[in-house]
Parts: structure tokens; C-alpha cells; sequence
């Protein structure tokens, strides 16, 4: 591994670029949090962001940082790292989630950037340098996920209709209005946590393939890595991705504020589970699941599925994509550095 030959230079403009990757996450995912919220009338836009991005780092003191060390390990071997391949990876995430944002498109940061490992490093040294447990795992996720989110949403949406059937539904909307700003709130807590340590993972894989001088003495992030990751991921949020917030908040099916807070608990509740087992998820996949969930406990009908249709076909096409664009992007890093 050529650790000790890249120059502080480049390792500075790696973690820029890891930075501006992380802001692009939560410019690019901020709909996740809030479309919900916003297309209820439950919060206006501004608010709304305000509060996502707030819980997004709120994160990094709350939730476990298990998914940071499953990309700074567990994608590829630590021993075909190097800029070129961080490099790589980066602008592959980051050329996709700027061409899916461009077309309102709510595809995976998480799987574009684990798209971007795998190409760069395939692209280097070939299939042998892939972990694959992690790499299956994260895989199957892709169905677990939304799935996950889709029964919690639709079996939170029955309950609750259960529970209120004899209430009126002015009194349901009122009540639902309050408890849909929490629902929200645990929605981006669980964004923040799981998304900012992905860049986190990247960050720690450039350190350790820089010498390893950077980290603490037993080999852990230091504390300006977290705090700069979750910045980056909250002040992304705070810009917002209005294209995507309307697919999601309106083109899917028409939420009410009850159906937002099934929306938002189920899909919070998704996102904890996976980050305490340390499994990068896509939070787009988990609330396009659990939004699907909720309006197909109406009618099936509601539910927009040519739009959902759309959205599965960036799903699958994301890790393929972005490890595409990350070998190309690779083979000019090496012209470049």
C-alpha cells in the first residue's frame, strides 16, 4: 500500500471532497425527513429543515457509530486503499446523486457511495479486493429496508385507525398535527446517524492509507472527524432538495397528518435498528417504503405506482451506476495526483 506516499495536500482535499459528498447527502436526502412533515402542513419548509438538519446532528451524541466502521472495514480491503481510490469512489457518489437530484429522482446516497467503493476498488485491483458479507448484506437491505418500512407503516397506519375509529376527524388531525413533529424529529435523528458516518467510514479509510498519524492512539476517528461529518450532512439538510421533497411528499400518495406520523415512526424505527447492527441502509428507500405502506392501506389505487416504479428503477440501478462512474473517475486519479 503506498500510505506513506500521499501528501498531506491531497489528503486535505480528499476529506473536502468527502465533506462535500456528506453536504450533498443532506441536500440530496433532506426530503427523507421533511416531505412528510411538509406536505401535511404540519411544518412550513423553512421550519422543517431548520428542524431536520437540528436532529441530524443531534445524532452524533445519540446513536451508536456502527455503521462507520462497516465502510471504513467491511466494504473493501484496507490494502488496495489509497487516494486513487477514495478519490474514485467519492466522485462516482457524487456525479450520481448530482444527476438524480437534477431529475428529482430520490435515489441512495448510501448505495451510491458503496457503488463508488466497489467500482474504484474493483477498478484497481480487481473483484478480490471486495468484502463480500458486508457488501450481501448491505445488498439484501436494499429489499429489508423498504420492506421493513412499508409493514411498519402500513401495520402503525391499521392501529392507529383501530385505536381512533370513534374519534372525529378534525380531533385526529389535531392531535396527529403535534405528534407528527416528533415522528419527524426521530425520522432525521435516524437519517443523521445513519447516513453522516458513511462518510465517516470514508474518511477513516483515508487516514488509516495515509499512515494512520491522524487517528487516536488505539486507531479510532478523533472527534473533529464526527463533528465535521455531521456539519456537512446538517447544513446540507438545512439547504434542502425542493425536487425531490415533491416527489416524495406529493406524487407518491396524499398524506394526512396521521399518515405522515406512520410514515415517519415506521421509518425511524427502521433506520435505528439498521444503524445499531452497523448496516448502511438507504433512508430513501425506507421512507418511500413506509410512505407506500400508509397509502396502501386506503385503497391500492392511491398509491402512485408508476412513480413508485421510477424510484425502484434508480434503486437498482444506483450501485451499478455510481461503480461505473467511480472506475472511470479512478483511472483519473491516477493522471491526476
Amino acid at each position: 500500500m503506498s500510505a506513506m506516499h500521499i501528501s498531506m495536500n491531497v489528503v486535505i482535499f480528499l476529506i473536502a471532497l468527502a465533506l462535500i459528498f456528506d453536504f450533498m447527502n443532506g441536500f440530496h436526502d433532506s426530503a427523507n425527513s421533511i416531505a412528510t412533515v411538509v406536505s401535511t402542513g404540519v411544518l412550513k419548509p423553512l421550519h422543517a429543515v431548520l428542524m431536520a438538519a437540528t436532529f441530524n446532528f443531534i445524532a452524533f451524541y445519540v446513536l451508536p457509530h456502527n455503521v462507520a466502521a462497516t465502510i471504513g472495514k467491511g466494504i473493501i480491503e484496507a490494502a488496495v486503499v489509497d487516494q486513487y481510490v477514495i478519490f474514485g469512489a467519492l466522485a462516482g457518489a457524487v456525479a450520481w446523486n448530482l444527476l438524480t437530484w437534477y431529475f428529482g429522482i430520490p435515489s441512495s446516497s448510501s448505495h451510491a457511495l458503496m457503488g463508488g467503493l466497489i467500482g474504484a476498488a474493483v477498478a484497481k485491483a480487481g473483484v478480490s479486493a471486495l468484502l463480500s458479507s458486508k457488501i450481501i448484506q448491505t445488498v439484501l437491505f436494499i429489499f429489508i429496508a423498504p420492506a421493513l418500512g412499508f409493514l411498519l407503516g402500513s401495520l402503525l397506519m391499521v392501529a392507529v385507525s383501530w385505536l381512533f375509529y370513534r374519534s372525529s376527524p378534525a380531533r385526529v388531525d389535531k392531535l396527529f398535527r403535534v405528534m407528527q413533529l416528533l415522528s419527524a424529529a426521530a425520522y432525521s435523528l435516524g437519517h443523521g446517524g445513519n447516513d453522516a458516518q458513511k462518510t465517516m467510514g470514508i474518511i477513516w479509510l483515508l487516514l488509516i492509507a495515509s499512515g494512520g498519524s491522524m487517528l487516536n492512539p488505539d486507531g479510532s476517528l478523533p472527534l473533529w472527524v464526527g463533528l465535521a461529518c455531521f456539519s456537512a450532512i446538517a447544513l446540507g439538510t438545512l439547504f434542502g432538495g425542493w425536487r425531490i421533497v415533491k416527489t416524495m411528499g406529493q406524487k407518491l400518495t396524499k398524506l394526512k397528518p396521521v399518515g405522515g406520523f406512520c410514515a415517519e415512526t415506521g421509518g425511524a424505527v427502521t433506520l435505528f435498528t439498521a444503524t445499531a447492527l452497523g448496516i448502511p441502509v438507504s433512508t430513501t428507500h425506507t421512507i418511500t417504503g413506509a410512505i407506500v405502506g400508509v397509502g396502501a392501506t386506503h385503497r391500492f389505487s392511491s398509491v402512485r405506482w408508476g412513480v413508485a416504479g421510477n424510484i425502484v428503477w434508480a434503486w437498482i440501478f444506483t450501485i451499478p451506476a455510481a461503480a461505473f462512474i467511480a472506475a472511470i473517475s479512478w483511472w483519473v486519479g491516477t493522471l491526476l495526483f
